[in-house]
């Protein structure tokens, strides 16, 4: 064979076996081109609750009971802090009284303190917001949609003139994330099923950049939108029923 022939067959050789890591890495979990640790990936709602439903709910019917509360609850409250990579939950006890029934590392974030105001500014969302939708099936393993932008959102752009403010912020799996929640496969697996159970209605989400409670953020509000501090007033206000016992 004419080296020619042997160097094209070599560099097709070495495309071919570029190609095929590629494809282990994408269909891998994202923070790992090993396939075995890849999760098994679900074609929809139901079919998560019949794969992973039962010991999920005996689990969490176990540590809601320790608090005394039951499951799943009439209402909870998810609160998120930046700072703190913390998301913590809350339920409604016996009581009618919120507490605190699980907390769930936030394992991966991206941006700083302050509101998400564009696409692509790696920001994530402060603010009241629900869980909008299920999202059985995504390569960080699964998710809850976030309504962001939401109204309030919506409004702040109108009034300073911008536009295409991002959209698909979410609570989900895996590792790594650009302005979502990366809680980890199995948590993200628990507060799936957990939200189907309570129902979507039924959950409200604070999005805070700390413990306003106990500090101030990390900012300089000097330069940011006028807003914000009277944003940061509410979210205070709102989290010291739960936070400041």
């Amino acid at each position: 064979m004419a080296p020619h022939s042997i160097s094209i067959l070599a560099a097709l050789s070495l495309t071919v076996l570029s190609l095929s890591l590629s494809t282990a890495c994408r269909a891998a979990e994202p923070d790992s081109c090993n396939t075995k640790s890849a999760p098994k990936h679900y074609a929809s709602t139901d079919a998560v609750l019949k794969a992973v439903g039962t010991p999920i709910r005996k689990k969490l019917a176990t540590i809601f009971a320790a608090q005394s509360v039951s499951y799943p609850p009439p209402k909870m409250t998810w609160i998120c802090l930046k700072e703190e990579r913390q998301l913590r939950l809350f339920a409604v006890d016996r009581t009618k009284m919120y507490r605190q029934v699980l907390q769930y590392p936030i394992i991966g974030a991206s941006g700083k303190a302050g509101p998400k105001l564009k696409e692509g500014d790696m920001q994530v969302p402060e603010g009241f917001y629900r869980i909008s939708g299920f999202r059985p099936n995504l390569i960080a393993h699964m998710g809850l949609d976030v309504n962001y932008p939401n109204e309030e959102d919506r409004v702040h752009a109108r009034r300073e003139h911008r536009t295409n403010l991002g959209t698909d912020i979410l609570i989900h799996g895996s590792r790594w994330s650009t302005g979502c929640l990366a809680m980890g496969n199995e948590p993200i697996e628990e507060m799936f099923v957990l939200a189907h159970d309570v129902g979507l209605k039924n959950i409200a989400l604070i999005f805070a950049p700390c413990n306003l409670t106990v500090k101030e953020p990390d900012i300089n509000i000097d330069k940011e939108p006028k807003w914000l501090p009277q944003l940061y007033g509410r979210l205070k206000k709102s989290l010291s029923p739960f936070l400041n016992k």
